[in-house]
């Protein structure tokens, strides 16, 4: 019988699907936001997962800002691996799996083919390295953690956060008139949020753990993610390929950080959907998503 799950980071476009995917499965839910818990307190953390009594806790929780890091690398360390900390050692006492969620930015990119679980990790950047090292925190403090790195994952809920995601920073630069200039050497898996939710309950109920890649089961460029989106909204704005070289970042970013899902997939679980109907299904949830928010 399904128990009770706890999500720190449920505001997020990513937790927002968790709360709804774990929701629908039966499970008792308490989804936890920036607002309600500070992360970074311990004895908060501590004191949430006690209230509740969870069996499965799951951190979708994040410091996301990759360049703005490399001025403040000490806030997030303090998210993202620190964090990390509290909420495993909490978990430990407890008596609860923990699902945190990682990153394909833990490689430096230069396999140039998708990563899998078995290559080392080769972080860039001072995000990088907090994420790396919130792995290491829960694999330091629990025996059996479930720890899921992912690649740019987009949702519905990107609509309402602050910093949205890749396809509403798309659709805002359409609307300016101006040239767009996307980066065409960089390449990722970009993930849908809703199923990278629907493969973590997966994952939790046929009782998989340790390290495993969930990325959106394809190696895209950038700048071609940002024609099949444009594609699918039906917009032609002037998109024009640029690189690294001219279009340089405070952080140093993996060129090549796709993952591989065969492991996912090894385990039983369904691959992910092809690209084209992820954000077919996207456009769809926000264009609902839209008219439900809209004023009567």
């Amino acid at each position: 019988m399904p128990g009770k799950v706890l999500i720190f980071g449920a505001a997020g476009q990513l937790g927002t699907e968790l709360l709804n995917e774990f929701r629908k499965r039966g499970y008792k839910t308490r989804g936890l936001d920036r607002a309600s818990v500070d992360i970074t307190d311990a004895d908060r953390v501590q004191q949430s997962i006690a209230d509740f009594d969870p069996e499965i806790v799951i951190n979708a929780a994040a410091y996301n800002q990759v360049d703005v890091a490399e001025q403040e690398p000490q806030a997030a360390f303090a998210v993202n691996a620190l964090a990390v900390r509290h909420i495993a050692m909490s978990c430990r006492q407890n008596g609860a799996l923990l699902v945190h969620f990682s990153t394909d930015y833990v490689f430096d990119g230069r396999a140039g083919r998708p990563y899998t679980e078995e290559d080392p990790p080769r972080p860039l950047g001072a995000y990088a390295v907090s994420k790396l090292a919130g792995e290491y925190f829960a694999q330091a403090y629990l025996e059996d953690p479930l720890i899921i790195r992912t690649s740019g994952v987009y949702g519905p809920g990107g609509l309402r956060t602050a910093r949205g995601n890749f396809i509403e920073l798309m659709l805002r630069l359409a609307q300016s008139g101006q040239p767009i200039r996307v980066v065409e050497d960089h390449v990722a898996s970009p993930t849908f949020a809703p199923a990278l939710a629907a493969r973590t309950a997966d994952l939790v109920e046929r009782g998989h753990r340790g390290l495993f890649h969930v990325g959106g089961g394809v190696a895209i460029s950038w700048f071609d993610f940002a024609k099949l989106i444009f594609r699918a909204a039906g917009l032609s704005p002037e998109l024009r390929p640029t690189n690294e070289r001219e279009y340089r970042t405070a952080a140093r970013r993996p060129r090549y950080s796709a993952l591989s899902n065969a492991k996912m997939e090894r385990a039983g679980l369904e691959p992910m959907p092809p690209l084209e109907q992820a954000v077919s299904a996207y456009f769809a949830l926000r264009r609902q998503q839209m008219l439900t928010t809209a004023p009567a």
